[in-house]
């Protein structure tokens, strides 16, 4: 008997040790621009860190999953995702009805507008009628580049494409470019560092939202991270990281805050406006 109960228990203990090493997900996979500080950038030591890095990380912590963060090209990150090598994009991307054609997005986490930046002492930017015979530097890949390439077009003013956004506004400081264009975190942190970079002219009427989008096809991975970044909404932890980055409190409508109803962006595609009750942990 004794025999015959010892057989049994190992033969359980065998069933039990697949199926739990079963259950235990794999770590998402995702990246981030390694250059676009203060959301990404290197650290002493070696690593990537800034607020994605922060933000992203307690996300999976929340979804109870490991997370692998690869520092990257902005313009590799979509294709990549396409091809399956991320689950979703940390990096902070904005929100476009071409883009919402094409992936899933979660609710916003930030709200983003364009920005000129420019050198120390050239004459302030006021209108895009002032860019004439200039040159933009943009980030390769980003609605940036798109509008400037429009705006170009339209007001005779050359763009110059670069891999990363420190690279647009070295151009602007050697004196290669006029001005660059980029989200405004990221050109005013710029600014802050450098004496001879200036935040110059934000345009109010591109605010728009940064959310992560997932492929078009998981819905379930979208609302899994929507939930975590909703509920880091609620409990403050999304305020705390936002103020360490940014060197402020957000403001009471900063998607940093604010909580939307559904699932992805109200008004473009894929926006699921389905009620549903946060369960936060």
């Amino acid at each position: 008997m004794t025999r015959r109960l010892a057989a049994i228990a190992v033969a359980a203990l065998m069933c039990v040790g697949p199926a739990t090493a079963q259950d235990k997900k794999p770590p998402l996979r995702t990246g981030v621009d390694g250059t676009f500080a203060p959301h990404a950038m290197p650290k002493l030591g070696g690593g990537t860190e800034g607020f994605q890095i922060d933000v992203f990380t307690e996300v999976a912590k929340r979804m109870k999953r490991d997370i692998t963060i690869d520092s990257v090209s902005f313009s590799t990150l979509i294709p990549g995702m396409q091809a399956g090598r991320y689950d979703f994009i940390a990096a902070p991307t904005t929100v476009t009805k071409e883009r919402a054609e094409n992936m899933l997005f979660t609710a916003g986490y930030l709200w983003t507008a364009f920005q000129f930046g420019i050198k120390k002492g050239s004459a302030p930017i006021k209108s895009w009628e002032d860019l004439k015979g200039k040159s933009v530097a943009v980030n390769k890949g980003t609605p940036y580049e798109q509008l400037s390439k429009k705006m170009g077009e339209k007001y005779g003013f050359t763009v110059q494409v670069y891999d990363t956004q420190p690279d647009a506004i070295q151009a602007v400081l050697s004196g290669r470019a006029y001005a660059t264009l980029g989200g405004n975190t990221t050109i005013v942190y710029a600014a802050s560092k450098n004496p001879q970079f200036v935040a110059d002219l934000e345009l109010k009427d591109t605010r728009a939202h940064w959310a992560a989008p997932v492929p078009k096809n998981n819905p379930k991975l979208r609302a899994e991270l929507q939930d975590a970044l909703d509920c880091m909404k609620k409990d403050g932890t999304m305020a705390k990281f936002f103020e360490k980055w940014f060197k402020k409190k957000p403001e009471a409508d900063d998607l940093a805050v604010v909580i939307t109803p559904g699932y992805g962006v109200p008004g473009m595609p894929g926006y699921d406006p389905t009620p549903h009750e946060l369960k936060c942990g």
